[in-house]
């Protein structure tokens, strides 16, 4: 059993920066791939960055160049790292593993961005 917990959402204007962090506990040995996804109204959750525990990572192509995925894997935690943000980023951010096959899902936090 893996438990995924977010923090650092919040409202912020456009052009500002957020951090977010996803830190994961219970009984595991090594996580391979973290992820953070977004789900805004009204539409279908999508993937925003992936790293692999080796740190290989993975963006959408909209937010290349602006977000930053990274992890810390002494402490089983991932972070994002998100600067020049636009309104089109609003939406609930979820962390992501996949542990023995099973998919563990945060339980998000609202990145909301607003003038």
């Amino acid at each position: 059993q893996v438990q995924l917990v977010e923090s650092g959402g919040g409202l912020v204007q456009p052009g500002g920066s957020l951090r977010l962090s996803c830190a994961a506990s219970g009984n595991i040995f090594m996580i391979d791939t973290m992820g953070w996804y977004r789900q805004a109204p009204g539409k279908q959750r999508e993937l925003v960055a992936a790293i692999t525990m080796g740190g290989s990572t993975n963006y959408a192509d909209s937010v290349k160049g602006r977000f930053t995925i990274s992890r810390d894997n002494a402490k089983n935690t991932v972070y994002l790292q998100m600067n020049s943000l636009k309104p089109e980023d609003t939406a609930v951010y979820y962390c992501n593993t996949k542990y023995y096959s099973i998919n563990y899902w945060g339980q998000g936090t609202q990145v909301t961005v607003s003038s």
